[in-house]
């Protein structure tokens, strides 16, 4: 089925007429096809305006129409892995004429969320916890004697993360009703589909199958046991010889249906309808095959079918490219790591399915046997690491900071408690802007730095990084970590490669009096601002880059103390990580015991809402005004008061 071109007016609106999924229960084969097509318009023409995520929204149109139609939602529990596909089913259910606001300060949310809608039931922003939570629902329909479906819409990529085979493993012995479609959206698992296993799909959901399935099975318990293992394995076997597969699933205790084309109604209705209706005591898994950029020519024609996108023009599909002033952060932690490996073949790069977004594949162009993506598995990528490290090799993680989460146990028991050198290149360290707190880089200088024996360093501009590459590669008798924002640079000159940094030291950028500040990581740039300001009103402070969280620069930091009155700590992470050890370190050797007055900036205790970052990290002070109003009120000085 050749879907309709994007371009050009529908004869008439339906998506004008649908408020809510119940409103398109009753319409047509047709007029499915029709709104799915304005819906398909609808989000390119959104995402044309706010960036996002547009290749897997547009490959589940049909799928989300189909689900709308045939489930009872919100009545029925519907669970997006993830949120990248969510935003048709955004435009279904009420939010149509806020999707321009999306990924904006005070608009929606880029996943899917549940205080922004009763069809969201699960907030969604880390892949694979789908079946999980579909599961956990389940039983609690079953526990409280509801009758509701619960349907999981897992993507193939998704499928390589462990959580999803523990849920699936947990719900094929758990007994409790559940539907989860897998979404394979770039026929990595599935054989060609068409019209025979259109009819096979819909013949095994049917109900006359299931009649007949059961009858085989009461008959099968009245033969002796080596007949009825026998019947059993022919039943089983006869399935997969006429579905194209499944067995893994079936032995995962799930009922397999499919494969079925996810663009063409006719299949997908009779068989959603089939499995909704179904009598099946087994979680059943109905395995869907879909195009990732469906029905917009220049994301079909896009080698990453335009997964995530900036603003772009609709007619084209050109791609906004905002001029940049200075690199990424990303790209020059890329630079610096080929450096290294171009001298040191032990140098090895590993990633979690985030080659392009971590800069890994310029690495793994450049030494594709080096370069290893374990795929949506960070807890796996982590001890992975810690195996090569042990034979001698120096592993680069680099995993966002928001993902390395899901790898704590690793980090901590497989890593650190064994002291081996693996290097984490620690990716989306700080706020994030348009994705929110789901990708924002908070906690990891909290829950590494609690760990023994970690260096972790944080550069607090481009040739800073290049420089704690090169310190990691030193760094062979422990593990370390290096932290590092999402964004450009401040466009300082780069060097060939990165300088070796003495271990836990910091340097002073700057000599003052009365006043210091200690800044971690890349706000520097807005204390250096900070101090200008502040030196212009009579009062320039010491400013230092500490560059190492762990270990901290004792002697800098107490000298700091005795030097001046107020010392104010600067980072990009939660409470609980640089500050803490900063003021326990004061604590403990009776720096506070002169009438010090230390005041620590660091993300407040609340998930910060998406925005542009400036934004973000001016509504909570972290930027030269919040610095310098925190210095004035410190000193008892306020901006009328030093400018009168």
């Amino acid at each position: 089925m050749t879907p309709p071109p994007v371009t050009g007016k529908p004869k008439s609106s339906l998506l004008d007429r649908v408020s809510s999924p119940a409103d398109i229960r009753d319409f047509s084969i047709e007029e499915l096809e029709q709104l799915t097509h304005e819906v398909r318009q609808e989000m390119i023409q959104s995402v044309s305006f706010t960036g996002g995520h547009l290749g897997a929204g547009l490959g589940v149109a049909e799928l989300t129409v189909a689900l709308h139609h045939i489930f009872d939602t919100p009545r029925d529990r519907l669970i997006w892995d993830v949120g990248h596909q969510a935003y048709p089913h955004k435009i279904l259910t009420g939010r149509r004429n806020r999707m321009r606001t999306m990924r904006q300060g005070g608009g929606l949310s880029g996943f899917t969320r549940r205080s922004e809608s009763e069809y969201d039931p699960f907030g969604a922003g880390h892949s694979s916890t789908s079946i999980s939570a579909a599961l956990g629902m389940a039983v609690a329909r079953d526990l409280k004697g509801a009758t509701n479906n619960v349907i999981a819409v897992i993507g193939d990529g998704a499928m390589s993360a462990g959580q999803a085979y523990e849920a699936m493993n947990n719900a094929g012995a758990a007994g409790s009703r559940l539907i989860v479609i897998l979404n394979d959206n770039d026929m990595s698992i599935a054989p060609p589909v068409g019209a025979l296993s259109a009819h096979l799909s819909r013949l095994l959901s049917s109900p006359s199958y299931h009649s007949l399935r059961h009858l085989v099975k009461d008959l099968a318990h009245l033969l002796p046991p080596p007949l009825e293992r026998a019947m059993g394995r022919a039943e089983e076997y006869a399935r997969g010889m006429v579905s194209g597969g499944g067995t893994l699933f079936e032995e995962l205790g799930f009922y397999y249906v499919g494969p079925i084309d996810g663009h063409n109604f006719e299949h997908l209705l009779p068989v959603l309808k089939n499995v909704r209706d179904s009598d099946e005591t087994r979680p059943v898994l109905l395995h869907v095959v879909t195009k990732k950029g469906r029905g917009y020519p220049p994301a079909e024609a896009a080698a990453d079918k335009y997964h995530g996108v900036g603003r772009f023009d609709v007619l084209t599909g050109q791609l906004e490219k905002p001029k940049a002033n200075a690199p990424s952060y990303t790209s020059v932690f890329s630079k610096a790591l080929i450096a290294e490996a171009e001298v040191d073949d032990r140098v090895v790069a590993i990633t979690a399915a985030m080659p392009a977004g971590t800069g890994l594949d310029k690495f793994g162009d450049r030494f594709p046997a080096r370069t290893f993506d374990v795929g949506i598995a960070e807890q796996h990528a982590v001890t992975f690491a810690g195996g090569l490290a042990t034979e001698g090799f120096k592993p680069f993680c680099a995993i966002y900071s928001s993902f390395l989460q899901r790898a704590y146990d690793q980090v901590q028991h497989d890593v650190v408690l064994q002291r081996l050198p693996v290097r984490f290149a620690i990716d989306r360290a700080g706020l994030v802007g348009a994705d929110g707190a789901t990708h924002a880089g908070s906690y990891d200088m909290a829950f590494l730095g609690c760990l023994p024996d970690i260096v972790i360093m944080c550069p607090s501009d481009e040739a800073e990084l290049m420089h704690a590459v090169a310190t990691a590669v030193a760094i062979d008798d422990r593990p370390s970590a290096f932290r590092y924002p999402r964004g450009e640079g401040v466009g300082i000159e780069l060097p060939e490669r990165g300088s070796v940094m003495p271990i836990g030291k910091g340097r002073v950028v700057r000599e003052g009096n009365r006043v210091a500040i200690l800044s971690l990581g890349t706000r520097l740039a807005e204390v250096l601002k900070a101090s200008d300001e502040l030196a212009a009103r009579g009062m320039a402070p010491t400013v230092v880059d500490a560059r190492f969280m762990k270990p901290l620069d004792e002697d800098l930091i107490l000298r700091l103390a005795r030097e001046h009155e107020v010392l104010i700590t600067v980072e990009e992470g939660s409470v609980g990580g640089f500050a803490s050890h900063v003021l326990h370190l004061l604590a403990s050797k009776g720096a506070l015991d002169r009438g010090l007055k230390v005041r620590p900036l660091a993300l407040p205790d609340v998930f910060v809402e998406h925005d542009a970052p400036t934004v973000q990290y001016e509504k909570i002070g972290l930027n030269a005004s919040g610095i310098v109003a925190t210095v004035l009120a410190t000193l008892g000085e306020t901006r009328a008061a030093v400018n009168a």
